[in-house]
């Protein structure tokens, strides 16, 4: 276990260092923005969600006994985000330590954050605007 959240926390640091602006911020608003970068992981706040390019929303979701599905919804295409393809309607089984309840969630959009490896670093619920 713990190699597996070393090897989550290397990777989105690593995405982290290699992240450029590309002109993906551009057209954001910045207040959505700002709360993109601040994001922090709840089960280990010193350590950024990662960013927009780790970002997919994920409007619906389940929930199967004590787990929370996210269902990814997110129409948006990846090459301008710089991100992996994940197709709609994917179910991601979150871990209940990596739901984040303590910040609002300006984007109208459920977001769940995946890292390169697709381990959940974050997933924010839907509302909460």
């Amino acid at each position: 276990m713990k190699s597996l959240v070393l090897g989550a926390v290397f990777s989105c640091l690593a995405n982290v260092a290699n992240a450029h602006d590309h002109g993906q911020w551009e057209s954001v608003n910045p207040k959505i923005r700002d709360w993109y970068q601040a994001l922090m992981q709840p089960d280990n706040p010193s350590v950024s969600c990662c960013g927009e390019a780790d970002a997919y929303w994920a409007d619906s979701f389940e929930v199967e006994g004590d787990q929370y599905v996210a269902i990814i919804t997110d129409p948006r295409p990846d090459e301008p985000l710089r991100r992996k393809h994940v197709d709609i309607g994917t179910r991601i089984v979150v871990p209940n330590h990596k739901l984040k309840y303590d910040q609002s969630n300006p984007t109208g959009h459920g977001v769940i954050f995946l890292n390169r490896h697709d381990h959940v670093s974050c997933y924010v619920a839907p509302g909460g605007v």
